[in-house]
Parts: C-alpha cells; sequence; structure tokens
C-alpha cells in the first residue's frame, strides 16, 4: 500500500478540503503519513493570498525533491488556478486546480499507468455548482469543519481568490444537515462553518441565507456551531437576529475590516464604509451581549498616507476587537492594486503592521480581562503542555486548568477564570470529578 502525506497551506477552507482528500485517498486504499520525506505520495494543498505563501508553496516543493526524490509530488489547488503552470512548481509531478480536488485518487491512477507528467487546470465557469466534498470524520481532531460556500463575486482591488476560487456558490442545506450530523455523531462536539465568503451563503441557491446554514447544522446533535470568517456587505439584521436564536451558535464573529479608513477602504473596492461597519458591530452586539469580535487589518496598502493609517488605527482602537490579525499588503500580479500608484515601502508597511498591532493588544487586553472571576464553558483540546488541560471557550479564548487526570479532550466544562496572562485565561474546573 502506498503511503501518502498531506501539506496545507492557508485558510479553513483548505484544512477542510485536506481532510476531504485523505478521507478519500484512504478509501481508495493509501495510507496516511504524517511524514513527507518517507512518503510514496506528497499532496500539498496551495495557498497564494499572499507573495509569502508562495515562496513557502516553492520551497517545499524544493525541499521534498532533494529529500524524498523518488515521491510522487502533487500541487493542487489556489497557487495553479490562479497562476497556471509556472516555473514555481515545474517539479512537480500532478498539477491541480480547484475544480478537481476529489478526483486526485483516479488522476494518480492515471499517472501510475502512464508515467508521464500530469495538469488537469479547470477554467472557473459563471454558473458553476460548487465541487461535490462531504467530511464525515476528522481523526484526532477536536473540531470539525464544514465547507458551506466556495468563491467570491466581490473583487476587491487587491484580491487574487475570485481568479483561484471562482464565483460564489453554495452547498445545499440538505448536504450541509447531513454532513453536520454525521460529524457530530463521529463525536465532534463543535462544527465550523467555512466558506471563502461566508455572508454571500445562499446567493445562488435562492431564498436561502447564512442563518438557514447554520440552522442546519444546528439540527446536528453537536454541543456547538462557530462560523468562520464573515465579510460585512452581506450580514443584514435580519440575519444577525435570526443567528441569535440558534442557542448553539458561538457568539463569536470573525468580521472582516482590512481598514478603519474610508479613503483607504474605497481605492480597496470594499463595498461598505466604516460607519457601516460600526453599526454592524452594534448590531452583533447588541444581538450577541459581550460577543467576541476579531477581525482582520491590512497595512501600507497602496495609496495610504499616514494621515489614512492613522485614522485606521483610531478606528480599531474604538471598536476595541477581541483579536486582531494585522499583515502588510502584498502585491499580487494580475489585481488592480498591483498597479496602483502610491507604492508604500515594504520597510514602512512593517513599521505600521506592529503599530496596529499594539494598538489592536489595547481592546484584546481588554476583553481578555472582562472574563476574571466568571463561569466558562471550555471544549478542551488536545493537551500541548504537560502541566495544564487547555482548551476554548465559546468566544474563543484559550483557557488552561491545572492537570486532574491524563485528558480532557473532547470533554466540555465549566471553569472559573482566576488569572488572565500570557494572551491566556487560567482558571479552575468548577466540579473536577465529573464524569
Amino acid at each position: 500500500m502506498m503511503t501518502v502525506a498531506y501539506c496545507t497551506f492557508g485558510c479553513k477552507v483548505n484544512q477542510y478540503e485536506t481532510d476531504c482528500i485523505a478521507e478519500l485517498m484512504e478509501r481508495n486504499g493509501f495510507v496516511t503519513t504524517d511524514d513527507m520525506m518517507t512518503a510514496d505520495i506528497v499532496i500539498i494543498n496551495s495557498c497564494t493570498v499572499t507573495q509569502s505563501a508562495d515562496v513557502k508553496l516553492g520551497q517545499l516543493l524544493r525541499r521534498v525533491r532533494r529529500q524524498n526524490p523518488e515521491a510522487i509530488t502533487i500541487v493542487a489547488g489556489c497557487y495553479p488556478q490562479a497562476h497556471g503552470e509556472t516555473a514555481l512548481i515545474k517539479d512537480a509531478d500532478i498539477i491541480i486546480g480547484e475544480a478537481n480536488k476529489t478526483k486526485i485518487p483516479e488522476i494518480i491512477s492515471e499517472f501510475l499507468e502512464k508515467h508521464e507528467r500530469l495538469c488537469d487546470i479547470t477554467p472557473h465557469q459563471k454558473g458553476e455548482k460548487i465541487e461535490r466534498m462531504s467530511l464525515s470524520r476528522r481523526a484526532d481532531k477536536t473540531r470539525a469543519i464544514i465547507k458551506i460556500q466556495d468563491g467570491c463575486d466581490r473583487f476587491c482591488s487587491y484580491c487574487i481568490i475570485p481568479y483561484a476560487r471562482g464565483r460564489s456558490r453554495s452547498k445545499p442545506i440538505e448536504e450541509i444537515q447531513a454532513e453536520a450530523s454525521e460529524l457530530a455523531l463521529q463525536g465532534h462536539r463543535e462544527l465550523i462553518l467555512v466558506g471563502i465568503n461566508l455572508s454571500c451563503y445562499g446567493e445562488d441557491l435562492g431564498g436561502i441565507d447564512l442563518a438557514d446554514a447554520v440552522h442546519a447544522a444546528c439540527l446536528s446533535t453537536a454541543d456547538r456551531v462557530r462560523l468562520g470568517s464573515i465579510e460585512p456587505e452581506m450580514l443584514t439584521e435580519n440575519i444577525i437576529k435570526r443567528l441569535s436564536h440558534e442557542a448553539k451558535l458561538c457568539p463569536h464573529f470573525h468580521l472582516s475590516l482590512q481598514s478603519g479608513c474610508d479613503r483607504t477602504l474605497e481605492r480597496m473596492r470594499r463595498r461598505y464604509n466604516s460607519s457601516e461597519y460600526r453599526e454592524l458591530v452594534k448590531l452583533l452586539r447588541a444581538y450577541f451581549p459581550y460577543c467576541a469580535i476579531t477581525t482582520d487589518v491590512m497595512v501600507g496598502f497602496p495609496g495610504e498616507t499616514e494621515e489614512d493609517f492613522l485614522e485606521s488605527v483610531e478606528f480599531v482602537k474604538e471598536i476595541a476587537f477581541a483579536g486582531v490579525h494585522v499583515f502588510p499588503y502584498s502585491e499580487r500580479e494580475g489585481t488592480v492594486a498591483s498597479k496602483m500608484p502610491g507604492s508604500v515601502p515594504k520597510a514602512e508597511r512593517y513599521r505600521r503592521a506592529e503599530i496596529m498591532s499594539e494598538a489592536a493588544k489595547i481592546g484584546e487586553e481588554a476583553f481578555r480581562e472582562a472574563h476574571s472571576g466568571k463561569v466558562v464553558s471550555v471544549l478542551f483540546e488536545h493537551e500541548k503542555d504537560s502541566n495544564y488541560h487547555q482548551g476554548h471557550t465559546k468566544d474563543y479564548l484559550m483557557v488552561k486548568v491545572s492537570k486532574v487526570q491524563d485528558t480532557l479532550w473532547k470533554e466540555i466544562r465549566d471553569v472559573k477564570i482566576t488569572e488572565c496572562k500570557d494572551n491566556c485565561l487560567y482558571g479552575e474546573l468548577i466540579n473536577p470529578t465529573a464524569d
């Protein structure tokens, strides 16, 4: 039996797709291994959101070729779909775009028969349906991811993802419900619904939206349902109100911002301004009191002046996010932004990223401190520290408690928070001897 190792770059959508590929491979008689340098086959599920992702892809492929020259190497996903068969991935034996990941076992069989390099990149088409993928389990994982949406129609000026992922398309409700039920039956107590642009879920299906998808997942026996990253422009008060009726939905919303300056948002071709974003945050906090709102913020976008940047910093301070992922702008060839004037020097981009990160810490620390003395529900994960059990709250804060037994993996227990330090909460189990 041939062994297969996997490497996933990028977002939770890619993680889900790799899990689906691995499950398909196992059904076809392949055996999973964690060692890429001894595996018979290495499958790399690529990302191309940033230039850094491209560089890491090339480095990994060269290292596998050097240390495991007999392996069959496969590069799949966003990079080949967006860029084609480039010099960066010329050493791969098989190159597959976004459309045919579920056909990887068949494509490997064809390669083994012909012993010829294969390239399978199908151009995206308007009106195409989402590739049918489903997952029955995530081995050794606490949470299960379900991809319910793919693609994006928004074409922000800096983003290459619409070219890599195609137009927005959605998984039918009945498939979400069936997949959620199966994953819950396999012991996953939390389900994470993900997509490339989650808030557009259902646009192509007619008459349904994100709240319907969440309801379908909540019908499972899972204890928690969580949403992945959400774009702001399609999240209406009606949807938020309906989401608030779902008791299993975790009060954690990763609401993409990108910039707190309206001039920058306009150049980015985002479909909202700072005032609209602020009102959306108010709605979320009204319907989900004390919810965690996290975000992404880009700095150093072409044309971003010091005044624009400082305006964005002040907006981040005002909103007081529970968590902020700050990153410098990265040029993506083929996007509108890559040709824009006013390029910000890379050193300045990194300087601004440091300043923004420091500003974000004010809200992050305040959100964590607000949990001191409270009792929170924690889903425990695999222990990475011999002295502590660890897990996450519903609003996705890390909690550690002193060891009371070998493992609390996949247990949900109440914890009283006694201390906040090192970006983490520490506490005591309310009932250490509970079953």
